[in-house]
């Protein structure tokens, strides 16, 4: 079951986002946990080495690799199980009552991937900051090098993940699914591939680049915009899937949905790594491509 989003003052009612004004606003509250989960690709540690540069003030880190992904699964960033995901967000003091915030400092694809996790296991209370740090670093607010030191907290969330859909499954779909790949135009047409098995994109994806949700100031659009924007790809008609390289920025593309007053969007974990890793047939270029041809109830390896 879906949770309720939780509403932080925003001008769009029961929306995920929170601006840098409103979260200072509220900045002592008690009940409010600020994540920080900056991260970048083939770089480790360097997300934690930002933190500790300067951050929000209260905020604790936690990493995409080791606190939101599992060891091992479908794709880069496979989903962990929910009741370990629960014990290591409680370890660091996020309990079931407290308003989560993420940010990162990427127009917040990484902290959308922490604000679905929490919203597909039902905590409510769960939003992104709105722009990241930079935005609260143009708004004039503080950061700082203390590291709170946080009391283990209980966190209750549902024992499994509901919108999703494995490899499988999504095969068996493809053609009658809407499928929105959110990773930037050059990976989607197979230009440039810096990190899965070979360039491409699923057939019949159409891309979504997360960047694309965002003005330029770095900050969500409009809902009215967002909802223009997806409705020109077909996401208020039928299913919609949420893809990427490896179901992170999927999520961005998830969130703008949500604001945007549109249906859920279901999310492909494993996305393009999980899909390439198994040798699965992709398109090239600018067109969506069709579904593979199924020979004997499976589609034909590429």
């Amino acid at each position: 079951m879906a949770a309720t989003p939780f509403r932080v003052g925003w001008h769009t009612p029961a929306v995920s986002l929170i601006s840098p004004e409103d979260l200072a606003a509220r900045i002592d509250d008690p009940g409010l946990r600020i994540v920080d989960v900056r991260w970048y690709l083939g770089q480790p540690v360097q997300g934690h080495l930002a933190y500790d540069r300067g951050h929000l003030p209260g905020a604790i880190f936690l990493d995409l690799d080791d606190d939101l992904s599992a060891p091992t699964g479908p794709g880069r960033h496979p989903l962990p199980d929910p009741a370990v995901f629960a014990r290591r967000l409680g370890a660091a003091g996020i309990g079931t009552g407290d308003l989560v915030v993420a940010y990162d400092d990427v127009g917040g694809w990484v902290a959308a991937r922490l604000w679905w996790m929490l919203d597909d296991l039902g905590h409510g209370r769960a939003a992104v900051l709105d722009g990241g740090i930079p935005a609260w670093i143009a708004a004039g607010l503080p950061l700082t090098t203390q590291t709170p030191d946080p009391v283990p907290a209980h966190l209750e969330l549902a024992g499994r993940w509901t919108k999703v859909v494995d490899r499988d499954e999504l095969r068996a779909r493809l053609g009658r699914v809407l499928l929105l790949d959110a990773r930037a135009p050059a990976r989607y047409r197979g230009e440039t591939e810096p990190i899965d098995a070979y360039p491409g994109h699923i057939p019949t994806a159409l891309n979504a680049p997360a960047a694309d949700n965002l003005g330029p100031d770095g900050r969500f659009l409009t809902p009215g915009e967002l909802a223009t924007r997806f409705r020109a790809l077909g996401a208020d008609r039928g299913d919609v899937v949420a893809s990427c390289g490896s179901g992170v920025s999927a999520c961005h593309d998830s969130l703008a949905m949500r604001i945007a007053g549109l249906p859920d969007p279901i999310l492909y974990p494993g996305s393009y790594s999980d899909w390439t890793h198994a040798g699965e047939p992709v398109a090239l270029g600018s067109d969506p491509g069709e579904p593979p041809a199924i020979e004997s109830g499976r589609i034909a390896p590429p």
